[in-house]
């Protein structure tokens, strides 16, 4: 996979922040909502963006960066295509189709691991965009997904928490051995 690079929205020099593994306790928390997006925000929105290109990886939370602040940038475009970068603060999930998709999923928080996820195929989102505007928009397919997949981020809830108990406790498991070892 090309890693895209997106010139940031800020005059500001991006920070590439670390990321998050499980099992991070960091993950399974809640995010407080943003009270407004100023420009420490929007600088926080291009370090995200900054941060999700060098992964890479489509989509990435606040708290995957250990900022529990409900803030989240997706970009979908393909590796030929020009960047499309998508930034929410408080992002909030108002419909959902009863059509469902599925979709391999992975996360930069669980590197090396995916599985296949059911979601709905179309959703309807309000938040607050770079500007700081109130916005609504309907998603469907890939976007849809992601931010799916990012709100849950927002909620303390990983992808692995739609697979049986089984599959998502070999996995924890896994990444907590790991972290035993890496410790040492």
């Amino acid at each position: 996979m090309t890693v895209r690079r997106a010139v940031p929205m800020s005059a500001s020099p991006m920070k590439i922040y670390p990321i998050l593994t499980i099992p991070d306790a960091v993950l399974r928390k809640e995010a407080a909502s943003v009270e407004r997006v100023d420009d420490d925000l929007r600088r926080l929105m291009d370090d995200m963006l900054g941060t999700m290109y060098d992964a890479p990886g489509v989509g990435l939370a606040a708290p995957q960066i250990g900022i529990l602040r409900r803030v989240i940038v997706m970009d979908a475009a393909r590796d030929d295509d020009p960047p499309d970068p998508v930034v929410m603060a408080n992002p909030e999930i108002l419909a959902l189709s009863d059509e469902m998709r599925t979709h391999e999923e992975g996360c930069l928080s669980i590197p090396d691991h995916t599985a296949e996820v059911e979601r709905p195929a179309k959703v309807r989102v309000a938040f607050l965009g770079h500007d700081g505007k109130p916005q609504e928009t309907e998603l469907e397919g890939i976007l849809a997904t992601i931010v799916q997949h990012e709100i849950d981020h927002l909620n303390g809830v990983l992808f692995i928490d739609y697979l049986s108990r089984l599959k998502r406790d070999m996995i924890v498991k896994k990444f907590t051995k790991a972290k035993r070892v890496d410790a040492m």
